[in-house]
């Protein structure tokens, strides 16, 4: 006979009280409401990691754009700073816009992202003219929001392991080719084949 005010009970039943389903899944929207307070840091965090990941990006694409215009190694290094801090800037507000967004309305949508890409635009600029700022604003805003509606409109293209699975015992290990190849094609395969086997 276990009493109520047991240790192990009283557990169980204060989280059955907070979960009243416990197989419930859950989904990003139910967890911004049950937990109001971890949002600063998780943005925060996610700010950091998309900042320094912007940053690391940036400049592998200002040190090959300084040795492209043939600035030569140690003339690159000033293309690579500077491509850093446009990458790091660009992604990490972005990210802690989109993040704050996400948490604060609960929704992941387009809007989000139009906000979001203004915010951006708006760093990018900021000492600026107040048109500069304006355009900037809107050029990136109108670009996320378009972006965002499309990516969210395109169907999954990969198929669920399960069905994976099940498809590749029926077709062995390869799978056929949705478009038959034309006739040019094969035509050069084969010939090319034939070429590797004569030699």
């Amino acid at each position: 006979m276990s009493t109520p005010a047991s240790p192990t009970n009283s557990d169980s039943d204060s989280e059955i009280e907070k979960n009243p389903d416990p197989n419930a899944t859950f989904t990003s929207a139910s967890l911004v409401k049950t937990n109001p307070s971890s949002p600063p840091l998780v943005c925060l965090v996610r700010f950091a990691g998309d900042s320094a990941a912007g940053a690391f990006m940036g400049s592998v694409f200002g040190y090959g754009s300084g040795l492209i215009q043939k600035k030569g190694f140690k003339g690159s290094f000033a293309e690579a700073g500077s491509s850093a801090k446009t990458f790091a800037v660009l992604s990490g507000v972005h990210s802690l816009v989109i993040c704050f967004l996400k948490r604060l309305r609960g929704k992941d949508d387009v809007i989000n992202a139009g906000v979001a890409g203004c915010c951006t635009g708006l760093a990018l600029s900021i000492p600026g003219a107040p048109q500069a700022l304006l355009q900037s604003c809107l050029t990136f805003g109108a670009f996320s929001f378009i972006i965002e509606g499309l990516n969210k409109q395109q169907p999954a293209l990969a198929q669920p392991f399960t069905v994976r699975v099940n498809t590749s015992q029926h077709f062995g290990a390869l799978h056929p080719l949705a478009l038959p190849l034309p006739n040019e094609l094969k035509d050069s395969f084969s010939s090319f084949y034939r070429s590797i086997l004569r030699k």
